[in-house]
């Protein structure tokens, strides 16, 4: 199954949206959030780091802790975030509502730091400033998804060149599809151009 999908409600949808199990929050997802612009420094640090926490897992897995995380970590706050110690570390390595691995939670405090010393919008800016000038074709098949673009390597390497971690390129393609920065809905699904 490459192409898109009819739901319960005949509406096409890309295939992943409709993945056994997801109990609608893929479908949800993918109707009103992937793939929509998304701006504001907080806002995409929130998805900076739920793709970081992503990697190696499901996403389904981060949806369902979604909530958990924006408790965790104060909305992800960036100036509240930064302001986290190392009582706040520990405490977050002990919340089963997230995804309780150091090396991430470490990266998100840092991440915080580093972005805290920024010019309001400079995040943002830096993000979308890596949006393809030209959107390609729209893919007809999954299998005409990248995972890594040259945008999303370029994205990677200024991100890491400033100070963030845990950011790839392909974590970086993930954040600019969640994002808005590209449209992967496949070309005949109902939310490639929502109206």
């Amino acid at each position: 199954m490459t192409g898109t999908v009819a739901g319960a409600d005949g509406l096409l949808r890309c295939p992943w949206a409709l993945s056994t199990g997801s109990t609608g929050e893929y479908v949800a997802y993918h109707d009103t959030e992937w793939g929509r612009p998304v701006h504001g420094d907080d806002a995409l640090y929130e998805r900076l780091c739920l793709e970081a926490f992503q990697s190696g897992l499901s996403w389904l897995t981060i949806l369902r802790r979604r909530e958990g995380f924006r408790k965790a970590f104060s909305d992800f706050g960036i100036a509240a975030v930064a302001a986290f110690d190392e009582r706040d570390a520990e405490r977050l390595l002990a919340d089963e509502g997230i995804i309780r691995n150091r090396a991430k939670i470490e990266a998100t405090l840092a991440n915080a730091r580093v972005l805290a010393g920024w010019e309001p919008g400079e995040l943002d800016a830096l993000i979308w400033s890596h949006a393809p000038g030209k959107p390609g074709p729209a893919p007809r098949t999954v299998t005409e998804v990248p995972a890594v673009t040259p945008e999303s390597t370029a994205l990677a390497k200024a991100l890491k060149k400033a100070g963030i971690r845990f950011v790839g390129p392909t974590t970086a393609y993930a954040l600019m599809q969640a994002c808005g920065l590209v449209n992967d809905h496949l070309i005949d699904c109902t939310s490639r151009d929502p109206a």
